[in-house]
C-alpha cells in the first residue's frame, strides 16, 4: 500500500526538485545514459514507497538515498571544463591510479547508504540479543557490495544498448568496486559504534 507520511514529504520534495529539472536537461541533451539512471531512481522510489509500510525505512536512510541520487545526478549533469563533475579529481592520492575522483566519492557515499539499507532489511530477522560480531558485519558488507555489483551490471547494460557512455573501462569498474567496499566498511564500522541506526 502506498502511503505518504509527513516525515517523507521533505526528502521526496527535495529529490523531485532536483530529479525533474535534471530529467528535462538530460532529455534535451539526449543523454540516454543518465535518462536510464533517472528511470532506475524512479523505480527504486516506487519500490521504497510500496514497501515502506512493511519495512519502515528510517528517515536517516531515506535522506541518505536522496543525497546519493542528487550526487549522482550532479555528477553526470554538471559540466566541468570539457567533461562532467564525475571526472573531477577531488584529491590526488596516487600518481598511477586516478583516485580520489568525484565518481569514487559518490560510490563511497552511495554504497555506504546501500549497506545501511541491507542492515535494516536483515535486522528484523536477527534473534533478540544477538551480538553484532564479525560474521554479521561480513554479511552486511557483502550485501552492500552486492548492490554495488548490481550497479555495475546496470552500467554494463548501458554500454551495450548505447553507443557512447561515460562508464569507463575495467580500471574504472575496479575502482568503483573498491570504493563500494570502502563505503560498506565505513557504514558497518559506524553501525558497530552505535551511529547511524539504533541497535535492534
Amino acid at each position: 500500500m502506498l502511503r505518504l507520511e509527513r516525515a517523507h514529504i521533505a526528502p521526496l520534495a527535495v529529490l523531485l526538485s532536483v530529479l525533474i529539472p535534471f530529467s528535462v536537461y538530460f532529455g534535451y541533451r539526449k543523454n540516454y545514459e543518465f535518462l536510464l539512471y533517472v528511470a532506475v531512481i524512479i523505480f527504486f522510489m516506487v519500490v521504497i514507497a510500496l514497501t515502506n509500510d512493511r519495512v519502515r525505512y528510517p528517515i536517516s536512510i531515506l535522506w541518505g538515498l536522496v543525497a546519493w541520487a542528487i550526487l549522482h545526478l550532479c555528477g553526470g549533469g554538471i559540466r566541468v571544463g570539457d567533461g562532467v563533475l564525475y571526472g573531477v579529481m577531488l584529491m590526488p592520492l596516487s600518481k598511477t591510479i586516478p583516485v580520489l575522483r568525484y565518481d569514487q566519492f559518490v560510490h563511497i557515499v552511495g554504497f555506504g547508504v546501500s549497506t545501511l539499507v541491507m542492515y535494516h532489511l536483515v535486522r528484523p530477522m536477527l534473534r533478540p540479543g544477538v551480538r553484532h560480531g564479525a560474521a554479521l558485519s561480513i554479511v552486511v558488507v557483502m550485501a552492500g557490495l552486492g548492490v554495488g555489483g548490481l550497479n555495475e551490471i546496470i552500467e554494463f547494460i548501458a554500454t551495450v544498448v548505447m553507443p557512447e557512455t561515460g562508464v569507463g573501462g575495467y580500471v574504472n569498474t575496479a575502482l568503483d568496486l573498491v570504493s563500494d567496499l570502502v563505503g560498506a566498511v565505513i557504514a558497518v564500522v559506524a553501525l558497530r559504534m552505535g551511529y547511524l541506526l539504533p541497535a535492534p
